[in-house]
Formats: structure tokens, C-alpha cells, sequence
């Protein structure tokens, strides 16, 4: 596969949701970007906050305009915070480097990437990685 469909698309964001009820989450917002960084999905749970989409596009962001998952960017801004700040400052705030924003991969092709906030940022990023691993595609957390 070296094209993200919706149809995978919307398995990914079922299987992430289905991920967050059986963990018994706080309410989630997933969005699935292709690699070009379009919304191919997106879905709130009912009950989530205000800034939730943002947040969740922001992680997914982060890690396609990077080339790893928000985990590492989160890393790197630890190490760096000038560096991944003058990069968010350049990518004009869309970046939200804390867990969460997941890439997608197939065969060594880029397909795009999983934003996902709501609960925790662990539990996030493992509700992105059940999801992509559900359609069958390897995931990338940093």
C-alpha cells in the first residue's frame, strides 16, 4: 500500500476508538491526516473539550512535518526547546510535540500520520497505535 484510503482511514479511527471505550477513557478526538497533511478523518467522542481537534491535528502534524512521532519531538524538545520551538515557530504553532501523533507506515512508504487527545498522552498514542496496527499497518511513535 502506498496511499492512504479512507476506507483504512476510518478502520483506524474505529479501531482507536473502540481502543479508547474498552480502556474506559476520558472522551478522545482522532484525526487521521494523509501524508500530503489533509484531514482524511477526524472524529470527537462525545463530551470532549473545546481545543481537543486542534490539539489532536496538532500532534499528527507535528509528526508528518518532522518525519517521526510526537514521542520523539517531545524528546527532542526536552533536549532542544529552542530548536523545536523556532520549528513550530516556522510551522506557524500547528506543532504539538507531547505523545499522540503516531506515522503511519506501509513497506516503507510514508501514508500519513494519527493525532489523537483527549486522555492522558500515553494513553493517546496507544489508542493511535492500536488503531493503525488494526488496519494492519506498522506504526510509528518516536
Amino acid at each position: 500500500m502506498s496511499e492512504l484510503t479512507l476506507d483504512v482511514a476510518r478502520k483506524i479511527l474505529d479501531s482507536a476508538l473502540a481502543k479508547a471505550v474498552e480502556k474506559k477513557l476520558k472522551p478522545l478526538v482522532v484525526t487521521v491526516l494523509d501524508a500530503r497533511g489533509c484531514v482524511k478523518i477526524a472524529a470527537a467522542q462525545d463530551g470532549t473539550s473545546l481545543l481537543r481537534s486542534e490539539i489532536a491535528h496538532g500532534k499528527a502534524y507535528g509528526a508528518l512535518a518532522m518525519g517521526m512521532g510526537s514521542r520523539a519531538l517531545f524528546q527532542r524538545a526536552q533536549e532542544q526547546a529552542y530548536f523545536i520551538g523556532a520549528v513550530n515557530t516556522l510551522a506557524q504553532g500547528r506543532m504539538v510535540p507531547v505523545p499522540g501523533g503516531v506515522l503511519i507506515q506501509s513497506g516503507g512508504f510514508l501514508l500519513g500520520a494519527v493525532g489523537i487527545s483527549g486522555d492522558t498522552s500515553d494513553n493517546d498514542e496507544a489508542c493511535a497505535i492500536a488503531g493503525i496496527e488494526a488496519a494492519g499497518l506498522k506504526a510509528n511513535a518516536g
